[in-house]
């Protein structure tokens, strides 16, 4: 996790959008446990209760599960779940703007597949998860 904090949101928010991020990007997958909160408070600096709220809201979403004495640990079909949300988000919030850029600058989508079709990293390749 990167240790530099953004001013305009609240910590525990940037910290949870982290673990999120990390979940997305199968740097963690279902059932690995989370890092401690007394280990990530002590890393970054944070109070321990700040560190909490980040994850109680990953708990309230159903993305992690608390194992009494053992930890935090990413849900089963968390990654999932994000994708799915993520991609509704996008749709509807983000689209809308991206297409109407296309459609005010005149760009030929034909020739926007084939770029980003260029541009994707190889190894990725396309997900229909």
């Amino acid at each position: 996790m990167n240790p530099k904090w953004n001013e305009d949101l609240p910590i525990y928010r940037q910290l949870r959008d982290r673990v999120v991020a990390m979940i997305l990007e199968e740097v963690l997958v279902d059932g690995d446990a989370l890092p401690s909160v007394r280990n990530v408070a002590a890393e970054y600096r944070l109070n321990p209760l700040t560190v909490l709220k980040g994850y109680q809201e990953l708990v309230d979403e159903g993305l992690v599960e608390k194992k009494r004495g053992r930890g935090m640990f990413v849900t089963e079909g968390a990654r999932l779940k994000l994708l799915k949300d993520e991609r509704h988000r996008f749709l509807k919030q983000e689209w809308p703007v991206v297409a109407a850029t296309i459609a005010r600058l005149g760009l030929d989508v034909a020739e926007l597949l084939t770029q980003a079709n260029e541009q994707q990293p190889k190894d990725k390749g396309a997900h229909n998860d």
